[in-house]
């Protein structure tokens, strides 16, 4: 049995106001040929299938034309996902009844009977062949039990304990499963969340999804019972503790330029009749369907790069960012002349130098641009002399707050970013 594990595709993203509909466009199709051509059996998809929680209809038309042509395809019986962060619960769940004529099963948020995040999913001849524990992103308010009288420690140990709970509770539940349909099959567990030791990108627009210290959920909240555990939300592909079979497949395309030398990649995940339990995992390359290319350096340093790129004929999307300690005003305007006629576009440009003049410089060496809210949060702390006792307490708050404006920006902005 073949499973393709994938994540984070954010439909409906921009780059600093280029849609990326068209690479979308190309990944889907390229997914769907790989489904394909690798004779896959179940698509699992780990979250964040859009960028926002209200994306826009072409985002919605993209994603459910893909679903018609994969549930189309032979060999593929079943199609899980799961939302992320990003995702709209309501959203992504209001047309499940209708996909499951299609063999699509959607999970969109915790009803508060685990039952409905365990899929028992079967063959063409109706066999039992693999369980899912479909996971969706939690959400502090559904697993959270916090009193008026709480400390900022205990909320924190209750939220980890709510999480670890969660999975325990759906954990348990596919054992029986297994055990009342009388066959050794596989459990597969999927989830959206940040795990310790996780690795992100500059500017990838990855959150913490947690507050203070429990941002990253320890590997051992992950049940052992699970054959395989497949992750969304951190962009870069990656193994959890060096284990082949807990994975971020991670985003389909480079979310910034921060990822713009990453190789993206989806999870081929095969099974095996004779021992359920021997599972094979191979990393599978996904093309890069628009070049980004990122150049920072004195002024020489950039002018000779783009000549680079406009002889060499590429179409790319540059990041520019001048470090020079020459003060350069006409920066644009010589950035346009160097990539006339070429197949070049500059979506961001940064003069270090311009804005460490205007805003100033908060240390050596550091501009405010280049702070993020907590680096502000200590500054301000330093700045007021708080005494080093009260710290702790008072950064705990601060990313308690932070935490409720991006759950009120999920639910409330217009565009859904968070």
């Amino acid at each position: 049995m073949k499973l393709l594990h994938t994540s984070d595709w954010h439909l409906g993203r921009s780059l600093y106001g280029k849609k990326r509909q068209d690479e979308h466009e190309a990944f889907l199709d390229w997914l769907a040929n790989t489904i394909e051509q690798n004779r896959i059996d179940s698509l699992l998809v780990a979250g964040d299938v859009f960028d926002s929680s209200t994306p826009p209809n072409s985002a919605q038309e993209q994603y459910y034309r893909f679903l018609c042509r994969a549930a189309a395809s032979s060999g593929l019986r079943h199609i899980v996902i799961i939302a992320g962060n990003h995702d709209s619960p309501s959203f992504l769940s209001a047309p499940k009844e209708l996909l499951k004529a299609l063999n699509i099963h959607v999970v969109g948020s915790i009803s508060g009977n685990p039952a409905d995040e365990v899929l028992v999913l079967h063959d063409q001849q109706g066999k039992a062949e693999l369980i899912v524990c479909a996971v969706p992103y939690l959400r502090d308010r559904d697993i959270r039990i916090a009193e008026a009288a709480d400390s900022l420690e205990d909320k924190g140990k209750k939220l980890l304990e709510g999480i670890r709970a969660h999975y325990a509770a759906v954990s348990e539940l596919a054992r029986r499963k297994r055990k009342e349909l009388g066959q050794n099959i596989p459990i597969v567990g999927m989830g959206h969340l940040f795990t310790s030791g996780g690795q992100i990108a500059d500017g990838d627009g990855v959150r913490e999804l947690y507050v203070g210290s429990l941002a990253h959920v320890s590997a051992d909240t992950m049940p052992a019972d699970f054959d395989y555990m497949a992750l969304g939300h951190l962009h870069i592909p990656q193994r959890v503790n060096g284990l082949e079979t807990v994975r971020y497949s991670g985003s389909v395309i480079p979310m910034g330029f921060g990822e713009a030398l990453q190789e993206k990649s989806v999870c081929l995940v095969e099974f095996f009749d004779a021992d359920p339990c021997h599972v094979k995992v191979q990393a599978m390359g996904i093309p890069r369907f628009q070049k980004l290319l990122s150049i920072r350096g004195d002024w020489s340093y950039i002018a000779r790069r783009i000549n680079e790129e406009v002889k060499a004929g590429y179409q790319c999307w540059l990041e520019v960012i001048y470090e020079g300690s020459e003060l350069v005003t006409d920066l644009r305007e010589r950035l346009e002349a160097a990539i006339e006629g070429s197949g070049l576009e500059i979506l961001r440009i940064k003069n270090s130098m311009i804005t460490e003049r205007v805003l100033g410089q908060i240390h050596d060496g550091e501009s405010l641009e280049e702070l993020d809210e907590n680096d502000v949060f200590a500054r301000l702390l330093d700045a007021h002399g708080i005494p080093s006792e009260q710290r702790e307490e008072l950064t705990n708050t601060y990313k308690e707050a932070l935490s409720l404006v991006y759950e009120a920006d999920k639910e409330e902005a217009p565009d859904g970013r968070s």
